[in-house]
C-alpha cells in the first residue's frame, strides 16, 4: 500500500505541535503502526528543531517542507528547508561506545539518532534548499 502526504510549516518552534499532528493524522491514515510512528516522531522533531535554532537561529517565517509516503519498504521522509547550506551528515562519525554523556562533546547527537533510525539517508542543497531524505524500514 503506497500512501503519500505533504505539509509546509514556518519555521518556528511552536510549529512543533503542527507537525506533530500532521504525522500523526499520516500515520493514522497510511496504518503505520504506533512504535514505528513515535521513530518517525523523534527524527522530525530533530529535523524541524535543528532547522529552527541552527539553521535559522531562531523562529522565522521561512519555510519547511516534510513529505511522508508509506510503502511496504518503510516510510520515506523528504525534508527540505531553506536554511543556509548544511549537511548534518557530511561530518558524522560513529560514536564511540564507551563516551559517557558526560565526556561528549555537546550537540550531534540529534542527528546521529536520525542517521540510526534511518535504513537509508541522503543529503543535496538544490534550488535554495537542503533536502534530506530518510527512510525509516517497516517494523
Amino acid at each position: 500500500m503506497n500512501y503519500a502526504r505533504v505539509g509546509q510549516f514556518l519555521a518556528r518552534l511552536d510549529q512543533m505541535r503542527p507537525v506533530q499532528a500532521f504525522l500523526e493524522a499520516f500515520c493514522a491514515a497510511a496504518g503505520v503502526q504506533r512504535a514505528e510512528c513515535l521513530r518517525l516522531n523523534l527524527v522530525l522533531e530533530e529535523l524541524f528543531t535543528n532547522t529552527v535554532k541552527h539553521g535559522h537561529k531562531g523562529d522565522c517565517d521561512a519555510p519547511v517542507w516534510i513529505g511522508l509516503t508509506r510503502s511496504d519498504g518503510g516510510v520515506h521522509i523528504v525534508y527540505e528547508d531553506k536554511a543556509p547550506p548544511f549537511n548534518p551528515y557530511a561530518r558524522l562519525s560513529e560514536p564511540v561506545v564507551d563516551t559517557t554523556v558526560s565526556m561528549r562533546k555537546i550537540g550531534g547527537l540529534g542527528v546521529l539518532l536520525t542517521k540510526e533510525l534511518a535504513a537509508s539517508r541522503d543529503y543535496a542543497y538544490l534550488f535554495g534548499r537542503n533536502r534530506i531524505r530518510l527512510t525509516l524500514a517497516a517494523a
